[in-house]
């Protein structure tokens, strides 16, 4: 993945994934990283942010606002990045009736995946904190 990130890349949104997954993994390190755009070339490149500049791209602050193109685009990539196809992965595998049952009934997945991680007994940052702090962290 980090070798993506000195790749130029096409698309936009795929820079921006690329920037928000290194985000997430080096959040302990502190390492930002940003996407900018080469101009003369019209690809965009990740890179680890040194301060403000007005060249990088913002990066949204999470994907609530993914549309459906966008989920179709990930979908159909060709080299799709890691993470994305371990989360369409999960989804894709899971019966259409469990779907269904799913949406139908407002089955709060966010509350199932907290008590996951929260049984873990790591933090936010997969320290080890133990079970009862680890449950006071992600079932708030």
């Amino acid at each position: 993945m980090e070798s993506q990130a000195m790749q130029h890349h096409n698309s936009l949104q795929k820079a921006i994934d690329i920037a928000m997954w290194m985000n997430f993994k080096y959040r302990t390190q502190k390492r930002s990283y940003a996407v900018m755009q080469d101009k003369k070339s019209k690809q965009y490149y990740v890179v680890q942010q040194q301060g403000k500049k007005k060249t990088l791209n913002p990066l949204p602050t999470d994907y609530s606002g993914m549309s459906y193109q966008q989920i179709q685009d990930i979908r159909s990539e060709l080299d799709p990045l890691h993470h994305w196809e371990e989360i369409m992965g999960m989804v894709s595998s899971v019966h259409g009736e469990l779907l269904r049952f799913i949406l139908s009934h407002n089955i709060p997945l966010e509350r199932i995946i907290r008590y996951e991680l929260a049984a873990r007994g790591h933090d936010e940052n997969h320290n080890w904190v133990g079970y009862d702090n680890a449950k006071d962290i992600w079932l708030k």
